[in-house]
């Protein structure tokens, strides 16, 4: 009778039987804590690009914008503390000094949070975007 409620437990929450998280839910958690943390912070434009199936360095890409240096570095580090605390995630930060573009690998999800003139120049949407999103965002 326990493991049916067990099951049922699992079934409600995504994790397995056994006491696992299944890994997807825990991807889903993280880019929802990512997006989520993001939007708190005041980033603009956020974008979240799918990178299943097309490339094995992450699930997911988040593109965002910060009006100056100063709130790139902030968004950055608010992200950063946010996932560790709340998912225990460990991140690795790079570009935070320069403050222009921040790289954030949370793992499966990357973040990349710029500053809007250096975000129009690399254009990293165009890159991964699917043709006709990136033309609407043109």
């Amino acid at each position: 009778m326990s493991l049916d409620v067990n099951a049922a437990r699992a079934a409600d929450t995504g994790t397995p039987v056994t006491g696992t998280p299944d890994p997807e839910h825990l991807r889903e958690a993280l880019l929802s804590r990512v997006l989520e943390t993001l939007d708190d912070s005041k980033a603009e434009d956020i974008v979240q690009i799918d990178l299943r199936g097309k490339s094995a360095i992450a699930d997911h890409m988040v593109i965002c914008s910060g009006r100056s240096a100063r709130q790139v570095a902030a968004i950055a580090d608010r992200l950063v503390d946010s996932l560790k605390q709340d998912l225990g995630v460990l991140s690795r930060v790079e570009g935070k000094e320069a403050g222009d573009w921040v790289l954030i690998d949370a793992g499966d999800v990357i973040v990349h949070v710029f500053r809007p003139e250096v975000r129009e120049f690399y254009q990293l949407e165009k890159m991964w975007l699917e043709p006709a999103a990136a033309a609407s965002r043109a």
